[in-house]
């Protein structure tokens, strides 16, 4: 049985709550309405208990709703968040999308505007966390960049996808340099254009920051653009059965070899009778992965044996930022994780591959 949805309505006007309370009661979803009449009791309710979507008004004493959001986006990267404004000002609007709100509506008054609103919300409560980026509802890193760049702004893009974790910085609507753990300038420039979902927020300006990319922001797009087209190309024609890699050969690491299969974002291999003997790539932290892993996989053997099942192959899991696979066979234990947005039966393919043609 699904869990019901959660909305937290913030609002200073009661009837106002009760009004669209009302409204928000006809979704398909039938979800839960909580309402606040403050910041501080929205921000202390969302501490209690998860919530799928905090939707605000703008116009409230002592804390705004901007201000709200804001500390909502920092503490609480997972949840989605709606302006509802009775004021059509498109500072607020750029205001609100630059903090990081999914979507803007400005109040409906009529029939025909409350289904559309409606049928947004819905849809915003069903989205997946994949093929976009977190903060602006649908919307490609790209045209995230283009976003600064047009605006003219100065500020540093932080973007995390999964355990990565990239900086943008901006100068007068310019890109002026970027990294991606080891990478820096446009080579992390290009690495970070390859993530497909994650999560960003706007940071200040540093403005002393050296400038490391020299061509403008329009030529940089184009240029990774068409890496990224060559390198979905090689993809395309890379075999994805490991059997005759280098990896079989000893030219090259059991790890490296899975990190290059399609969709793969870190990877963990350890000894079943020695977890010292690991190696990881991509892995934040890979002494409490391994101890997760071990434990994982020794709990859902002895639950093999209690219920007859048999010896344990792999199994799957999801999280909000990733799938992960783990898995044992021939004395290694394994740790895959997988991008989101790939399809369960796209990742156990992938892991029966992995751990079938890659263990020797």
């Amino acid at each position: 049985m699904s869990t019901r949805h959660k909305i937290l309505l913030l609002d200073d006007d009661l009837d106002l709550l009760d009004v669209y309370r009302d409204i928000l009661s006809r979704l398909p979803s039938q979800p839960q309405i909580y309402t606040a009449t403050s910041g501080a009791r929205a921000i202390a309710l969302l501490e209690s208990e998860p919530f799928s979507l905090l939707l605000s008004d703008l116009s409230m004493p002592k804390m705004d709703g901007l201000q709200v959001l804001a500390i909502v986006r920092r503490k609480f990267p997972q949840l989605r968040t709606a302006v509802l404004t009775a004021v059509p000002d498109e500072q607020f609007r750029s205001r609100a999308y630059a903090i990081g709100v999914d979507i803007y509506f400005e109040k409906p008054g009529t029939t025909q505007e409350i289904s559309l609103f409606l049928d947004c919300i819905e849809s915003l409560l069903s989205q997946e966390a994949q093929g976009a980026f977190r903060g602006v509802q649908s919307k490609s890193l790209v045209d995230i960049i283009q976003l600064e760049c047009l605006s003219q702004s100065s500020s540093v893009l932080r973007i995390t996808n999964g355990v990565q974790e990239g900086k943008i910085w901006f100068q007068n609507g310019e890109v002026i340099d970027a990294v991606a753990r080891d990478l820096a300038g446009e080579v992390a420039f290009q690495k970070i254009l390859s993530w497909k979902t994650g999560n960003f927020e706007i940071l200040p300006t540093e403005p002393h920051r050296k400038r490391t990319i020299l061509i403008s922001y329009q030529a940089l797009l184009l240029e990774s653009a068409q890496a990224l087209d060559e390198a979905q190309a090689q993809d395309v024609a890379r075999p994805t059965n490991l059997e005759n890699t280098e990896a079989h050969s000893g030219g090259q690491s059991l790890v490296t070899a899975i990190s290059q299969m399609n969709g793969v974002e870190s990877v963990l291999t350890c000894r079943s009778d020695d977890p010292k003997q690991m190696d990881s790539w991509s892995v934040e932290d890979p002494e409490q992965i391994v101890a997760w892993t071990r434990s994982t996989l020794q709990s859902f053997r002895e639950l093999g044996e209690h219920l007859h099942a048999g010896p344990l192959a792999q199994f799957r899991g999801i999280t909000l930022q990733r799938q992960m696979v783990l898995g044992s066979d021939k004395g290694m234990d394994f740790y895959i994780g997988f991008q989101r947005s790939l399809s369960a039966d796209q990742v156990l393919a992938t892991a029966k591959n992995i751990l079938t043609q890659c263990v020797c």
